[in-house]
């Protein structure tokens, strides 16, 4: 049966490959994930940093990965559905599930500026698993960015856009998060702060007043 208004609904993914086609227009809103596609012969992909728009009738193959979240947009036919387009997802995006008015997304995400089809994806996850088992190195931007084999300026936006955060602050938020866990199981400020990359105790416990509130004793009683 043909959509006569726009609905909207979360979906989750298995990590294998579908294709399909439909008389309806999606639009794509990823919450978590990336999700690879080929549409009418054209190469795609759609990640929490950018929507992306399928028109009616378009035959897509697509494959994301186990976990990957995106809320869909069903919607019919009009002006400004008709082509393939993906758009920048602001932090005003960030409040959008499959309980809010599907209208209302929908003429927020149209009126969204527009990506280029050319920009490189940012997988997190990779950025993650290279940082997570060296925290105690040095990162500076360089060294994230030579990862992707990008530039440290198109890096630096590329990861601001994405995740709303600076290296350094993408990094800092790490080494808290593993910090937090390893005091909750009992280990010393010191062995943590040498673990995770600061340079001495003070240095981590005023970083986790600072930046969460929270003190080691805390931590450590949390685990109780």
């Amino acid at each position: 049966m043909s959509l006569t208004e726009p609905v909207n609904s979360l979906r989750h993914y298995d990590g294998q490959a579908h294709a399909h086609t439909h008389e309806h227009v999606q639009v794509m809103v990823p919450l978590a994930g990336r999700m690879e596609l080929d549409i009418d012969g054209h190469a795609a992909f759609t990640d929490p940093s950018c929507g992306l728009i399928i028109p009616a009738g378009a035959r897509h193959a697509y494959q994301a990965r186990p976990g990957t979240r995106i809320l869909v947009i069903d919607a019919p036919e009009s002006a400004g559905l008709a082509r393939l387009r993906r758009f920048a997802l602001t932090p005003a995006c960030s409040a959008l599930d499959e309980h809010g008015d599907a209208g209302r997304q929908l003429a927020l995400l149209l009126g969204l500026p527009a990506v280029l089809p050319s920009r490189r994806g940012l997988d997190l996850a990779r950025l993650d698993a290279a940082l997570a088992p060296a925290l105690d190195e040095s990162w500076n931007t360089a060294r994230m960015a030579a990862i992707f084999h990008l530039s440290p300026q198109r890096f630096h936006a590329r990861l601001l856009e994405l995740s709303g955060s600076t290296p350094g602050d993408y990094l800092r938020a790490l080494r808290l998060k593993q910090a937090s866990r390893l005091l909750a199981r009992g280990v010393t400020l010191e062995a943590v702060s040498a673990r995770v990359g600061y340079r001495s105790a003070s240095a981590l416990a005023y970083a986790l007043r600072r930046d969460l509130g929270a003190t080691a004793r805390t931590l450590r009683q949390s685990r109780d």
